[in-house]
């Protein structure tokens, strides 16, 4: 396979063909910004944070192609100016407490947050009233922190073959459902062995009777930055080549 070069903030990037601007950055340990890509599984360009600039014009980058001679754009002010504005919007329409939330330490959401230097919310909280599903024996449904990134409703149906997951509504109201006719996640099929049950980058799947079994201070984000784990993980991926 042929292998040419990008522009990533100044710096060559390495690609194959086929590549997109994602896939090839984070295997040179360059962070772009995301949540709603996920490297098990082909990009979806809906939460719009990984917003680059490429050749002047302004794309995602996990659903662009990598090609040959492009300048991309990425960590500047002012893309990272927008990224905030884009946190702050979701930290506000759904429920978001860190310090009360079993996810926090290990949330993209919240990493995120810390490595674009999110200091507040800025904007007035939604507080939206989305009930809690416990229905179901090993697993909990927070829908109140749902942030649409579609990774349940995906995997569900493409890796699980399930369709368990779905959004429903429009604008905002628009809100993540269980595919079944009570609502109630008791009643599907869904299990923690699901593909699933893993992706959710924040707290609205949450596996039952282990909460907070890994104390707040030792979890993945907790020590590490988000951007620092890409770099360390491409170094790594590198010495085992």
């Amino acid at each position: 396979m042929s292998q040419d070069t990008f522009l990533l903030d100044g710096e060559e990037i390495p690609f194959t063909r086929g590549q997109t601007i994602m896939e090839a950055a984070r295997a040179a340990g360059k962070f772009i910004p995301h949540l709603c890509w996920h490297p098990d599984f082909t990009g979806h360009g809906s939460c719009k944070l990984c917003t680059v600039k490429a050749n002047g014009h302004l794309n995602a980058a996990c659903v662009t192609a990598a090609r040959k001679d492009m300048t991309v754009e990425n960590r500047t002010p002012e893309l990272d100016d927008k990224r905030r504005t884009l946190l702050q919007l979701l930290f506000v329409e759904g429920n978001h407490f860190c310090p009360s939330c079993e996810k926090s330490g290990n949330c993209v959401l919240q990493a995120t947050a810390y490595e674009l230097d999110m200091m507040s919310p800025h904007f007035d909280h939604f507080f939206p009233d989305r009930p809690v599903d416990a229905s179901h024996p090993e697993v909990l449904l927070d829908f109140n922190r749902c942030i649409l990134c579609e990774l349940c409703v995906r995997v569900s149906r493409d890796i699980d073959h399930k369709n368990i997951f779905a959004l429903s509504g429009r604008g905002i109201a628009k809100h993540l459902v269980v595919n079944a006719e009570s609502g109630r996640l008791a009643d599907t099929d869904f299990s923690l062995d699901d593909k699933a049950a893993q992706v959710c980058p924040v707290g609205v799947i949450l596996t039952k009777k282990k909460g907070f079994s890994v104390p707040i201070g030792q979890r993945r984000f907790d020590a590490t930055s988000i951007a620092t784990q890409v770099t360390e993980a491409a170094a790594a991926a590198q010495e085992e080549v």
